[in-house]
């Protein structure tokens, strides 16, 4: 798929000449890709199994007719794991994990601080604001005057005990369920790790990777195109 360029861009001169593909033909043009349902099918079983979804995976199994690549019954122990974060319990999640894989926390200062962050943010979300700041001085605050970046987080996550509605203040992504869900795969993928699995990350995520890194290489090139701004629901921005 291509812009119109004229000879200047194509031997590496300005971009003046770069016209603007309208989002009709933007659209009509990728409509003639043609992916292959084996190919999707596959995709998304990879996405199942790698994020631990293992009831979702038995169904789809059935309703694509696809062969799922492993035993689901491996999947136990992350799905346990992964059920404990999504519900908010973080220190639950982290013996799970101890027990399980004792050397993951140890040897990932980023994730186990992570971890701790949102224990921290569940404490907060639950309005039991003396345990937050015992919490923090307890397990986070030596950390942080040891690293800055582990700092700014905790800077930005105590932030919110400064207000009544904290889910709706500056901070307040911190309290979103994504935010969970951000730790948990982060967390799945160190299983993964310990377990000397190959893949760690879903190939789905690899593709969306792929994606904003091409947006952000026709940004840099000043190339007027149709972005697109919500990956989740596919949302495309006319050119500017």
């Amino acid at each position: 798929m291509r812009t119109n360029v004229d000879s200047d861009t194509d031997q590496g001169g300005s971009n003046e000449g770069v016209k603007a593909m309208d989002t009709t033909q933007w659209v009509e043009e990728t409509g003639k890709m043609h992916i292959h349902r084996a190919d999707m099918n596959k995709l998304i079983m990879n996405y199942l199994v790698m994020e631990g979804f293992k009831e979702a995976a038995e169904k789809f199994s059935v309703e694509a007719n696809i062969k799922v690549p492993m035993d689901l019954d491996q999947l136990d122990d992350r799905i346990r794991i992964r059920s404990a974060i999504q519900t908010g319990h973080f220190q639950d999640a982290m013996r799970m994990v101890t027990a399980l894989h004792p050397e993951i926390l140890d040897d990932n200062s980023q994730l186990y601080f992570h971890l701790q962050q949102q224990v921290l943010i569940e404490l907060i979300r639950e309005g039991r604001v003396e345990e937050a700041v015992v919490y923090a001085q307890d397990h986070l605050a030596e950390r942080g005057q040891r690293d800055p970046s582990i700092l700014n987080e905790l800077e930005r996550t105590l932030a919110l005990l400064a207000f009544d509605q904290p889910d709706t203040s500056p901070f307040g992504d911190l309290l979103h369920p994504s935010h969970r869900q951000k730790v948990a795969s982060e967390l799945n993928a160190a299983i993964l790790r310990a377990q000397n699995q190959e893949e760690t990350t879903p190939l789905l995520a690899e593709l969306l990777k792929l994606l904003l890194w091409a947006q952000d290489e026709l940004n840099k090139k000043k190339v007027q195109y149709p972005v697109m701004t919500d990956l989740i629901k596919g949302q495309i921005e006319e050119p500017k």
